[in-house]
């Protein structure tokens, strides 16, 4: 067990700064066994360097920074083990515009091993989608469900 877990763990640690940098556009990020010879108990170090900051333990970070850091370790782990599908609840709510379609842009590259099924209010994310989905309310008490699929909206307003 302890041998199967480190070499899942190298892997999703390789991924974790690879998926960092690209997200924070630089930087790196590591995880750390606190003890490497008790592998299965011991606690996990998460060690972020945004560009243009110094080495930092994650709970230095901004929020925003936080969220990016755990996004990106997220994605190192479907990197490592694909899901067929993946429920996000507005896991990009902390995140300004620009990360936000970093987020959305990063998300649509994971789609060859995995759907994802987003929950957003932020533009950028959604301007990613290939489908929104919506629920509004014209009657009291009745709820309507709308789809949108943009890439046959945008051929018909001539988008693409």
């Amino acid at each position: 067990m302890a041998a199967q877990f480190r070499e899942q763990f190298a892997k999703i640690n390789r991924h974790f700064g690879e998926t960092f940098s690209e997200l924070f556009d630089g930087g790196k990020a590591e995880l750390l066994l606190e003890d490497e010879h008790n592998v299965l108990e011991c606690p996990i170090e998460i060690k972020v360097q945004p560009p243009g900051k110094n080495v930092q333990n994650i709970d230095l970070l901004s929020g925003g920074e936080k969220g990016l850091s755990a996004i990106a370790l997220l994605f190192a782990i479907l990197k490592v083990s694909p899901a067929p599908f993946c429920f996000f609840d507005e896991v990009e709510a902390a995140l300004d515009d620009v990360n936000v379609v970093r987020y959305a842009q990063y998300a649509r590259r994971m789609t060859k091993n995995t759907q994802f099924i987003l929950i957003t209010h932020r533009r950028g994310t959604m301007e990613e989608a290939d489908i929104l989905y919506g629920v509004t309310m014209q009657e009291k008490g009745v709820s309507k469900l709308l789809e949108l699929k943009t890439a046959e909206m945008a051929r018909k307003l001539g988008l693409a």
